[in-house]
């Protein structure tokens, strides 16, 4: 075996296609498969996102309303029936702040909170939360709890 007839392995090489752009005598040189004119014909072409071949696109199309306020503040909401529910199962004893709902995966770390008053609250509760709805206050208050606004 010598240098000037080593061969692959049979079957291990599959391209046998035309190597294209490589001369006019190759069958594939002039414009080596890429038509005439145009921008995919040229070299660096890239398609940009949502382009449709010079159609206005969709993102364009559809209207665009309202703003974003950067002063908004999003708040995780917990009912007054799902704190009773806690109490019912014995996972709140009788003081709720932030250690408490973040250990009942209720709220996370740094989250704001704020308790709205859906449901009936039977436990005397000492909640320390972000915010308290009127109704919410009046129902931890009428039953003996606190609400203390952090």
């Amino acid at each position: 075996m010598e240098l000037n007839n080593l061969r692959p392995a049979k079957g291990s090489v599959k391209n046998k296609a035309k190597r294209i752009g490589r001369g006019q005598g190759s069958g594939k040189g002039g414009t080596a498969t890429r038509g005439h004119k145009g921008a995919k014909s040229r070299s660096g072409y890239s398609k940009k996102v949502g382009f449709e071949g010079g159609q206005m696109p969709l993102q364009r199309r559809v209207p665009k309303f309202g703003f974003t306020n950067i002063n908004r503040k999003e708040y995780t909401e917990i009912n007054l029936d799902v704190l009773q529910t806690m109490v019912d199962n014995g996972r709140i004893k009788d003081t709720v702040n932030m250690d408490v709902l973040v250990e009942n995966n209720l709220a996370s770390k740094n989250d704001l909170v704020k308790i709205l008053g859906r449901g009936e609250l039977n436990a005397k509760l000492n909640i320390t939360a972000h915010k308290f709805t009127a109704t919410a206050k009046a129902a931890i208050e009428k039953v003996g709890g606190e609400a203390v606004t952090l």
